[in-house]
């Protein structure tokens, strides 16, 4: 027996399937969410089912790190893109309320405001809560054993066997994102029992953020596919799709280093951002080397955007979907630029780059929406995967 009610109509049978990956980033999660706004709506048309239309239905598997776990767990529950927007505008501030000044030597921000939002909104639910729409996939670290540990609530997966007494499934949601959102620095870590009985299965966590996975997109279709976690799920350009969503990026050139380097508090500021930054980056080129990228902005000047062409790759004419490539998935990469450069190309020209790059700006929360809809306006395109809305 699982603890999906829905597995039956939903998971079992055999047919195409959907997935969703969502970044971590702090507060910039607003952006994702009016990348995943205009998802949404151009899926409910495709869908036919107007306003009803929930992402958590139409996923089969969304998985998110950090701000992209809340996001995740909301959809996954089945709440819309604007329930989550409002939960982001009345959250923010108890998301980065800062800490005493003793408190900041270990943390610039407090965790208990969060903790306390976190537990409204999931209530009761452990991750095998069985009121879920969509397989769930949460990244965290697991700072005691020096770890990423990527936790799902795959009802066939090794550790979330109900016999078990340290079960994956009798954690509680709320805890599991709060683990994937404390960011070194930023947050303190959350402690959680794996198992009650034994003290050695206490662990602390930390963000998954500073993992390999900040952005989970290639973690996400290894979980959905590898014989090791039990799904099987089959590969191919018409049999699966993804869809990887970012909160952002710019590229950050300094001029003011020297041979001595920055002083260190700078340099630990800094630490979070450039670890999922280059992590986001890598998980890309991943998907786009298995995967065949429909949409994607250029990763580099050698690479370009990795979208298959004919017969230079670079700068050949794009191959029509209807030749298969023999690649393993569709995949699409929505990721805005906020650099000067980026923004201005969005016509933004009057939002400062500073506002919509911090992790924790969560003054300028509106312009940061302002980016991730213009962008959205501008790139998100659901047409080629048409095939997949039925």
């Amino acid at each position: 027996m699982t603890h999906l009610k829905n597995w039956q109509t939903k998971f079992a049978a055999e047919r195409p399937r959907r997935l969703l990956a969502l970044d971590g980033g702090g507060i910039r999660g607003v952006m994702s969410l009016e990348i995943l706004r205009k998802i949404e709506q151009d899926l409910a048309t495709a869908t036919g089912k107007g306003a009803s239309f929930r992402l958590g239905d139409f996923f089969d598997y969304i998985g998110g790190t950090s701000t992209g776990a809340i996001i995740a767990a909301g959809l996954a529950m089945g709440k819309s893109v604007q329930e989550l927007s409002v939960f982001y505008s009345e959250a923010g501030p108890l998301m980065f309320e800062k800490s005493s000044l003793i408190g900041r030597l270990r943390s610039f921000y407090q965790a208990d405001p969060l903790r306390k939002k976190l537990n409204s909104v999931f209530g009761e639910r452990t991750l095998g809560a069985d009121d879920l729409r969509s397989l769930l996939l949460v990244v965290t670290r697991n700072a005691t054993t020096d770890s990423p540990w990527p936790v799902s609530n795959n009802p066939f997966a090794r550790y979330n066997d109900r016999t078990r007494k340290d079960c994956n499934l009798q954690i509680p949601l709320w805890q599991l994102v709060r683990a994937s959102t404390a960011a070194p620095v930023y947050f303190p870590p959350e402690i959680v029992e794996w198992d009650k009985d034994d003290p050695a299965k206490t662990f602390f966590f930390v963000d998954g953020g500073v993992t390999p996975y900040n952005n989970p997109a290639f973690q996400l279709f290894r979980m959905a596919t590898l014989p090791q976690y039990r799904l099987n799920w089959p590969v191919g350009e018409t049999k699966m799709m993804l869809i990887s969503v970012g909160t952002g990026s710019a590229a950050a050139v300094s001029r003011d280093l020297n041979a001595r380097g920055q002083l260190a508090p700078a340099n630990v500021a800094h630490l979070p951002g450039v670890l999922m930054g280059g992590a986001a980056i890598d998980q890309d080129i991943n998907c786009r080397a298995v995967g065949r990228c429909v949409f994607g902005e250029p990763i580099d000047r050698e690479l370009g955007d990795m979208v298959p062409r004919r017969p230079d790759p670079l700068k050949g004419d794009v191959i029509p979907l209807e030749q298969d490539c023999g690649r393993q998935f569709l995949y699409a990469r929505y990721n805005p630029d906020v650099s000067r450069d980026g923004l201005d190309a969005l016509g933004l020209t009057q939002i400062d780059p500073d506002h919509v790059q911090a992790l924790d700006q969560i003054e300028y929360i509106n312009e940061m929406q302002s980016v991730g809809r213009a962008y959205a306006a501008k790139f998100v395109d659901m047409t080629p995967f048409q095939r997949f809305a039925g």
